[in-house]
């Protein structure tokens, strides 16, 4: 049986980890600015120390957004293991796709460097590879990822708002954002909005503060004492 002590833990981790993934997320972009310049084939060779830099914190987000749900799994799977095992699997997929998203980033570095000491031709090969590994990173960043984390996401507030583990109105506001994250992802599979674009941002924006309202209070105040005292009892 786990401990409360234990649940408290989890709670913790499970908030930093929030933390970390959605400010190394945000923080990413001050550096990826060369990728999307007009003439990124030169500025991104010219930057490629901060473009690394950008790349690593997607990293870390990558390897935090499999944590959140590996540390909430022990509490999660007390209610439904069913829906606490899909989380940690989606969340875990989303990991590895922000990985592949990292390693096209680490790609255009060098597709840069190559171009540039080619001398810059005006038409070439260089250009359509630019272009597909920049694509291609959309596709997986902006559609895969997010899609996958907003599936996980579903599955493990579903289970806050049956519980009450967490306040139902939080539970609520991150059933909205996961829908319509899954919906923006949606909208660009069949072609209505483009990867990234503003309708997509928009979309998907919803769930940025609320997973840092949800992190504070997994930190400060923890899951729900007597839901946790309830199901206690049930196990002895």
């Amino acid at each position: 049986m786990v401990k409360m002590d234990s649940y408290r833990k989890y709670a913790i981790a499970a908030g930093v980890l929030f933390i970390i993934y959605t400010s190394v997320s945000i923080l990413s972009f001050l550096f990826l600015g060369s990728v999307t310049a007009t003439d990124y084939l030169v500025s991104v060779s010219a930057n490629a120390g901060l473009v690394g830099t950008g790349a690593l914190l997607l990293f870390i987000g990558g390897a935090c957004a499999a944590g959140i749900a590996i540390s909430l799994y022990p509490v999660l799977k007390k209610f439904n293991a069913g829906l606490a095992l899909g989380a940690v699997g989606f969340r875990i997929s989303e990991g590895v796709l922000s990985f592949v998203a990292v390693c096209a980033y680490l790609l255009m570095i060098t597709l840069s460097q190559q171009f540039v000491k080619a001398g810059a031709p005006d038409s070439s090969y260089f250009q359509t590879l630019g272009v597909l590994i920049y694509e291609g990173h959309r596709w997986v960043a902006n559609v895969g990822s997010l899609l996958a984390f907003s599936i996980g996401a579903l599955l493990y507030y579903i289970i806050f708002y049956r519980t009450k583990l967490v306040p139902r109105w939080i539970s609520v506001w991150g059933l909205v954002a996961a829908v319509l994250g899954m919906l923006s992802c949606v909208l660009v599979l069949v072609g209505l909005i483009t990867p990234f674009s503003t309708e997509q941002v928009v979309m998907a924006l919803p769930m940025l503060p609320q997973e840092m309202v949800l992190a504070v209070w997994l930190i400060v105040k923890g899951f729900n004492p007597s839901v946790i005292a309830s199901k206690s009892h049930q196990g002895e």
